[in-house]
């Protein structure tokens, strides 16, 4: 495994973001953490820079995990475990990097006279309400950092755990712009299954957008993955719009699965074992890169924000807001984010 010269791009630098002798490994012999390694790590950064180029709504992320127990077979962010040269199939979903000080380190780098209060993103590369954050408790910590700095902030998540932190987001509204997007791409419950098996299911995660907007904190729902000839159905679409006005969500923003290196091998690797008939499909849809046919992005961009219109909601919108992620052309980054991706397919509006 490769600590040693790894930088917050992902590449290797002389200035790492922490070195061997700051990772303890540990698993955990319990049923919800059976099969899981975390590796432990103290960060020397933790509020990472978006690359210029990208023109992402915001500049800064923090990211407490590296890896994801969700293990959504689609997921983008698998190329970044190669990184580390872990797997990016199953050692993305078991082997989780964890940045244990997090929250302290993020609190001393907002009371640095260099820092101007910058929106931080947060879940733009896995998720940071996953199981592991039910042991880590890290969250609690970053969001009282933000919350007493005052420095607007926003969430993806596909995680119930964030109701644990309610009072917190609240306390947080109240001085401050906060923003939360649950993702909810599709309600199929035997889609959801097999696709995303460690994440709560679809109906769950409404649950919390219903939550939050009864306490006063808007939710925008990103609905990604639209899964080609597998969620795009009129009426799969219709039921998935539906659900998500009727939690109450502020916003709905569609995004057409997407394959980057990484996700894209272990997604087909699935689809041959779930859906063979579909591979030829696939290998046509997604033969010129990582991206659905722009055709086919503006058609289902389209049917989606029809029936939102229909069922009283509307695209999360340019000058809106931090509510959900705003829509911004931008060109690939080196390490993509959900909220790049979406940006992109939103551009073609």
């Amino acid at each position: 495994m490769r600590w040693d010269n790894l930088g917050d791009n992902g590449v290797a630098t002389e200035t790492a973001l922490f070195g061997t002798d700051a990772v303890t490994t540990r698993t955990f012999d319990t049923p919800e953490f059976r099969g899981i390694t975390f590796h432990e790590v103290r960060a020397r950064s933790i509020v990472n820079r978006v690359p210029g180029a990208s023109r992402m709504p915001f500049e800064w992320t923090v990211n407490p995990y590296r890896g994801c127990t969700h293990a959504c077979v689609y997921c983008f962010a698998r190329k970044t475990h190669s990184y580390l040269d872990l797997d990016t199939g199953l050692g993305f979903d078991s082997q989780i990097v964890v940045k244990i000080n997090a929250p302290e380190l993020l609190r001393r780098q907002l009371s640095s006279r260099r820092w101007q209060g910058a929106h931080i993103a947060m879940g733009t590369n896995v998720d940071c309400y996953q199981r592991a954050e039910g042991r880590y408790r890290l969250m609690p910590g970053i969001i009282e950092a933000l919350r007493d700095h005052a420095n607007p902030f926003s969430i993806l998540t596909k995680g119930t755990l964030i109701l644990r932190d309610l009072d917190l987001l609240v306390q947080a509204s109240e001085v401050t712009e906060v923003g939360i997007s649950v993702s909810v791409g599709f309600t199929d419950q035997e889609l959801w299954r097999t696709v995303e098996p460690g994440t709560p299911s679809p109906q769950r995660r409404l649950d919390v957008v219903r939550t939050l907007g009864e306490h006063g904190i808007g939710c925008g729902v990103l609905m990604a993955p639209v899964i080609p000839f597998l969620g795009d159905r009129p009426e799969q679409l219709r039921e998935t719009v539906r659900a998500i006005a009727e939690a109450g969500a502020t916003s709905v923003t569609p995004l057409v699965l997407h394959l980057r290196p990484g996700a894209r091998e272990w997604f087909f690797t699935w689809l041959r074992r779930h859906h063979p008939g579909l591979v030829g499909r696939y290998e046509r849809m997604y033969a010129d890169g990582a991206y659905a046919p722009t055709w086919y992005q503006r058609r289902i961009t389209r049917q989606v924000h029809e029936l939102a219109a229909e069922f009283g909601i509307g695209p999360a919108g340019r000058g809106a807001p931090r509510r959900t992620p705003a829509p911004a052309p931008a060109p690939a980054p080196e390490e993509p984010t959900a909220l790049a991706a979406a940006a992109e397919q939103l551009s073609l509006l």
